[in-house]
């Protein structure tokens, strides 16, 4: 009797969503955050948006994710990864971040994505984000890893209500069926807007910036993180995050983003 009972408030409950979503479909038709066509569904993109994006696909620097225009192998390492003791602002370090994926390249397309996400509280567009950049990783074993978002400070998050690097943190958790510690990250010190400063700048304005919470100290050891962003401009934000992991016994962190500041003049090596 109680199995059919549950069974009866599961229909009514499948049919009571269906029915508010095409309330909403009715009130708010679902569009585009980027040409504004009407589309299918909320959260997707019109095919005209989906040519105009810029997708990061091989070749590429196998460790840190910069796409190149041409290269003869699969395995080749862009400047700073191949001499990691030159490049002060390189991405990967044997004590930071290990390997970096992004789903696409930063231009005014993908800018309209991001902020459609960030500003236009677009939440619907995550689960789709989440796709690409679970496409972006296919390399890496995101099942064993945990997977952690880039923090807000709570004084940044008071005023913006949500942090949109949880938000797709969550989504690609959902659809990796991986691990999802949403706070294990706290960023306990304000920094002033990383937008205008130069890779040194930004290092520096980060520095000491986020620690791990205190419930989390003790699990932190051997076990493999993947840290999500929405953007990564210089990375570093992304390499503060994942050196303070690594003090605290992480075995590897990597990163994943929607969407990264691409320059064009990178030579494969």
């Amino acid at each position: 009797m109680q199995s059919r009972l549950s069974k009866i408030r599961d229909i009514a409950g499948n049919r009571l969503v269906s029915l508010c979503a095409g309330a909403r479909d009715i009130v708010l038709p679902p569009q585009c955050p980027v040409t504004g066509e009407r589309v299918a569904g909320h959260g997707e993109l019109s095919p005209g948006a989906w040519q105009n994006i810029s997708f990061i696909a091989a070749p590429y620097c196998k460790m840190c994710g910069l796409p190149f225009e041409f290269a003869s192998s699969p395995d080749l390492l862009c400047a700073a990864c191949a001499a990691p003791e030159s490049f002060e602002h390189g991405l990967i370090s044997e004590k930071g971040l290990d390997k970096v994926r992004a789903s696409m390249r930063y231009d005014d397309v993908s800018a309209e994505l991001v902020m459609s996400l960030k500003y236009a509280d677009r939440h619907d567009l995550a689960g789709g984000f989440a796709t690409l950049m679970l496409t972006a990783a296919r390399d890496m074993p995101i099942r064993d890893m945990v997977i952690v978002p880039v923090p807000l400070h709570p004084g940044r998050l008071r005023q913006r209500k949500f942090n949109q690097a949880a938000l797709l943190a969550r989504s690609l958790a959902e659809k990796a069926g991986s691990g999802l510690a949403i706070d294990l990250l706290e960023r306990h010190r304000a920094t002033p807007q990383q937008q205008g400063l130069s890779a040194k700048a930004r290092q520096r304005n980060v520095k000491s910036a986020f620690r791990i919470r205190e419930k989390y100290q003790s699990t932190i050891s051997s076990r493999n993180y993947l840290l999500v962003d929405d953007v990564l401009t210089t990375g570093a934000t992304l390499k503060e995050c994942a050196r303070v992991l690594k003090r605290a016994g992480a075995s590897q962190v990597c990163a994943v983003v929607l969407a990264r500041v691409v320059k064009d003049d990178v030579m494969a090596i």
